[in-house]
């Protein structure tokens, strides 16, 4: 099976609470994290949160699932078509 057509099939949630609670599903990797940034690759793209304070109090990657505290102002999504890396995608 394709893997786009797999990632689809994988359940991706999210529940913001307050502004200050939030959970994610679906959760592939973690990227990048600091208190003000967290990258978050899931089964649907890659989700760049952004805000103050934030901090990781859950991470299952078995269960694909992530929660963070902190004051939450964006959450963004970029396309993640090609997951491969710089040399795989130019020798590939």
């Amino acid at each position: 099976m394709p893997q786009d057509k797999l990632n689809q099939m994988i359940s991706h949630h999210l529940i913001l609470q307050n502004r200050e609670k939030l959970s994610v599903s679906g959760v592939e990797d973690v990227e990048n994290f600091d208190d003000r940034e967290i990258v978050i690759v899931t089964s649907h793209g890659k989700l760049t949160v952004t805000g103050s304070g934030l901090h990781m109090g859950r991470l299952s990657l078995d269960e694909g699932e992530l929660a963070i505290e902190g004051i939450v102002d964006t959450l963004e999504y970029s396309a993640d078509h090609d997951r491969r890396g710089f040399l795989s995608r130019l020798f590939g």
